[in-house]
């Protein structure tokens, strides 16, 4: 392969980084838009981030299309082949990191349209933990550093707990507060929502990973502690 040659794919290879980088920029600030418009039940802002969705979505076509070029033009093997298919997982991976925050935007609508009450705090502190597992997650990915990744793969089951909290906290509101059972259950599927996008930001971590050791991470290391599927009201 010519010098020439070497420094396009290089080039090709930095692009495809740059989307996925520009991506989980974008996932984080969508997170941090709809907790605004959530906390300040603010529709104008809610819809904002459903607008801003599209972007990510677009983005992750464009990541998309990057990819395929690099496999058709320069059939990568070995270590880029792997960081071109965990990219193309990552990209795939963030966009629904945009679509977790386009459903808080969702349900902050449905909690304005009804009977509105206080959004309970332990949503906040989930939200900041999903938010700097984001932010740190896609420093890995640009550092290219394993044991950053593994750091944040191993956060997980500290939001996990969290959630669970939040879910037997705002069962028990429910319970209190009758009247107010539709927004409480609109906060249900926010934090859940927000459980999800450390998953995404979990799973981020394993590809990267993967990209730099070629070794994949076993889910049995790292046990979900997500207990709500089980939870029964007392």
């Amino acid at each position: 392969m010519s010098e020439h040659t070497l420094s396009a794919y290089d080039d090709e290879l930095k692009e495809l980084r740059s989307i996925v980088s520009r991506m989980g920029g974008m996932a984080a600030d969508q997170l941090i838009a709809a907790m605004t418009a959530l906390k300040e039940l603010d529709r104008a802002e809610s819809n904002r981030v459903r607008e801003a969705d599209k972007e990510l979505d677009k983005l992750e076509i464009t990541a998309e299309r990057a990819a395929i070029g690099v496999f058709a033009r320069r059939a990568p093997v070995a270590d880029d082949l792997r960081e071109v298919v965990s990219a193309l997982k990552m990209t795939t991976l963030i966009e629904r990191m945009g679509d977790y925050a386009k459903n808080i935007a969702k349900r902050t609508l449905a909690i304005t349209d009804g009977k509105p009450v206080v959004m309970p705090q332990t949503l906040d502190a989930m939200a900041e933990a999903a938010h700097h597992m984001i932010q740190d997650v896609m420093d890995a990915y640009v550092h290219r550093d394993a044991d950053a990744a593994m750091e944040v793969w191993e956060r997980d089951e500290t939001l996990d707990n969290m959630h669970n909290a939040a879910f037997r906290q705002i069962l028990a509101r429910m319970m209190e507060m009758p009247e107010y059972i539709n927004a409480y259950t609109h906060y249900l599927m926010i934090a859940k929502n927000l459980e999800r996008i450390g998953d995404q930001a979990t799973n981020i971590a394993e590809q990267i990973y993967y990209t730099i050791t070629g070794i994949m991470l076993e889910d049995a290391r790292r046990p979900k502690n997500d207990k709500t599927s089980t939870e029964v009201i007392q």
